[in-house]
């Protein structure tokens, strides 16, 4: 097992089948770990108690990773924060590029290579201290990220339009794999709409709140 330092790691993601993986694989290299199914739960714990380190998903219920990651940047307490992005959608070189600007520390895709994630944690809590991120301009990260949303939506339609074409063809012992695979997609497009809603209304504040100023 690995010398645990003294604090905990905060695990953020809402499969449950993962957050548990993560959470037993930590703790078996014997760190202290506390989890969070969404980016509010993970505020409200770093309001509690601030971590060494915040591992999480990027597209979660409530508040998401993105997001979560440009709160931390705004509060100066948490600039320095370090964050690793675990992420099976936002996979695109704009995606990681996006991360690394609003202040992600790293970046990994799924499924988890737990070594790779391990390699991670250890090297990060090895360093004296983390450099503390400006967080970047509202309008500017809510821009492009509902660039980022917008183009993830499209991907989910195509996604799931070819998986109801490929799902008549499949065989009885393929369907229910299949189906589960084809659910998870329907899911994911729901949260990045209702994502996407949130980011419009949020930019359609921010445009009225600056007519009075160019007046």
């Amino acid at each position: 097992m690995e010398s645990s330092p003294q604090g905990y790691l905060l695990v953020v993601e809402d499969i449950p089948d993962i957050l548990t993986l993560l959470e037993t694989t930590l703790k078996f290299k014997g760190y202290r770990v506390l989890t969070a199914h969404n980016g509010q739960e993970a505020l409200d714990q770093i309001e509690k108690e601030k971590p060494l380190l915040v591992i999480t998903d990027i597209l979660m219920p409530r508040m998401d990773g993105f997001t979560l990651v440009h709160h931390l940047r705004i509060h100066p307490d948490t600039r320095n924060l370090p964050v690793i992005f675990l992420t099976a959608t936002y996979v695109a070189p704009e995606d990681r590029s996006f991360a690394l600007t609003i202040g992600a520390t790293r970046f990994m895709e799924k499924p988890v290579d737990l070594e790779e994630l391990l390699k991670h944690v250890v090297g990060l809590l090895g360093q004296a201290s983390h450099e503390a991120i400006k967080p970047m301009d509202e309008r500017d990260f809510y821009t492009e990220y509902r660039k980022r949303l917008m183009i993830k939506l499209e991907e989910k339609n195509s996604q799931i339009s070819r998986g109801q074409g490929i799902l008549q063809g499949v065989s009885e012992a393929e369907k229910e794999s299949f189906t589960m695979y084809l659910s998870q997609a329907i899911n994911d497009r729901k949260e990045i709409m209702r994502l996407l809603e949130k980011v419009n209304t949020t930019l359609a504040k921010k445009e009225e709140e600056l007519k009075p100023g160019e007046a």
